[in-house]
């Protein structure tokens, strides 16, 4: 994924902008998360942060199962060989049409997050005639406070807060088919560095410990979410976690242990640590344009390709650092025959900016890029996970980047995600 010739080859065989995804990355990445994790855990693949099939069975053959959130998630995690027996479904809102067509699906694990949430799951399950489980997801105090986005520690639609007794109380009995096995949390994402990853999962099974012991409820399933962390959009490399196992054994024998005596099964969710390292964006520069002191280089991808709930404000700007994989003509044409890749940051700055007709369309307001002219072919790594669903891709109807799935350097499907408008009946 590293050769400019080869990155240039597609570009020039698909066009730009273009996703790559490496799935002998995805299960270097997958190896990696479950060495480091104590043995004998369950680990969910988030298919949210990269639902392209073959990135999910790729993850599903190194034993991962799925989590998903939506019925276009079950769907496409079904359709990529995750057995729905190896699925959990969370979410803040589950609608009845959603509960009803996971359960048809097969699936029969679920996070709940509320009274009404749980209510709305048993009424389907016993419309459907069948038993289901489910996971109390907690909203509880922060460990670290650190991570790029927290869901936790603060009043949030995530979860039930672990100060409301009656709600727990009443979610850890049994309502018809619906039997609580379990306890949820998910504190934040990308959490940083191991210390501040460390102090997250002893503040959940403190947590999980003080809400257990004061309503009773003895878990078999005890899901601590993840928060592993990846670059995003820059050069960078996965983080290793050494003292991960050593440390979640001890915080388990001192929060857990009559739990782990009753062959407690440990879970954790990742979604960007897994796919994040696997992706890499093609762009090209359309123009580059000078406004008073400002530089400006006009990509073929902006936000309705990379970090589009940026561009919402609804997250922090993703700062996107590509580098060069080949110099351009004015033309636009790609100069195949010139040099390979040049290192970034060696002169000036520019602003980063895509073809939508906003203001909003930045992807970096100050890159370090040595001259960038017109034709230029940049790489963005590391955008495997939240790249082009995370964006705006309906918006101002520019096509959506192709997606490219590569293994030991062989192109294995190459597609376009299109919008389909939805069919009305003529009228009589």
């Amino acid at each position: 994924m590293n050769d400019p010739v080869f990155l240039r080859e597609l570009a020039a065989r698909y066009g730009t902008p273009a996703y790559l995804y490496d799935l002998a990355a995805v299960r270097a990445a997958a190896r990696a998360l479950k060495a480091d994790l104590p043995p004998g855990v369950r680990l969910m693949y988030s298919v949210k942060a990269n639902p392209h099939p073959l990135v999910i069975a790729a993850l599903c053959a190194e034993g991962l199962g799925a989590e998903v959130s939506s019925t276009g998630e079950v769907v496409a995690a079904s359709g990529a060989g995750c057995p729905p027996e190896h699925m959990i479904h969370t979410g803040p809102g589950k609608s009845m049409r959603e509960i009803v067509q996971s359960l048809k699906t097969g699936v029969r694990t679920f996070s709940v997050e509320s009274p009404t949430d749980r209510a709305r799951l048993a009424e389907a399950a016993a419309a459907a005639d069948t038993d289901c489980a489910y996971v109390v997801r907690l909203n509880g105090p922060a460990g670290s406070g650190s991570g790029s986005l927290r869901m936790t520690g603060r009043p949030t639609a995530f979860g039930v807060d672990t100060t409301d007794s009656d709600a727990l109380t009443e979610l850890f009995r049994p309502l018809g088919p619906a039997h609580p096995v379990g306890v949820h949390t998910f504190f934040a994402t990308n959490v940083a560095t191991e210390d501040a990853l460390l102090s997250e999962f002893d503040q959940a099974l403190r947590t999980v410990a003080g809400v257990c012991e004061r309503t009773g409820f003895t878990p078999q399933v005890l899901d601590l979410g993840g928060g592993f962390p990846a670059p995003f959009a820059r050069p960078g490399e996965l983080t290793r976690h050494p003292r991960l196992t050593d440390s979640l054994t001890r915080m388990l024998d001192e929060h857990a242990a009559v739990w782990r005596q009753e062959d407690l099964e440990l879970m954790f969710e990742s979604g960007r640590y897994l796919a994040a390292t696997a992706g890499t964006l093609l762009t090209q520069v359309l123009d580059v344009k000078r406004t008073g002191d400002r530089t400006f280089t006009v990509l073929d991808a902006g936000v309705n390709a990379l970090g589009g709930m940026s561009g919402l404000g609804r997250l922090v700007r993703p700062n996107v650092q590509p580098y060069r994989i080949g110099t351009g003509r004015a033309t636009g044409h790609a100069d195949r025959t010139s040099r390979d890749e040049e290192c970034i940051g060696e002169t000036g700055s520019t602003a980063l900016v895509g073809p939508l007709c906003t203001p909003l369309d930045v992807l970096n307001g100050a890159a370090a890029l040595r001259t960038p002219r017109a034709g230029d072919l940049f790489a963005v790594p590391n955008v495997g996970a939240y790249g082009l669903t995370a964006g705006l891709i309906g918006f101002l109807s520019h096509p959506a980047p192709v997606e490219i799935v590569l293994d030991e350097g062989e192109v294995l499907s190459a597609r376009r995600l299109t919008l389909r408008p939805i069919e009305v009946a003529p009228r009589n």
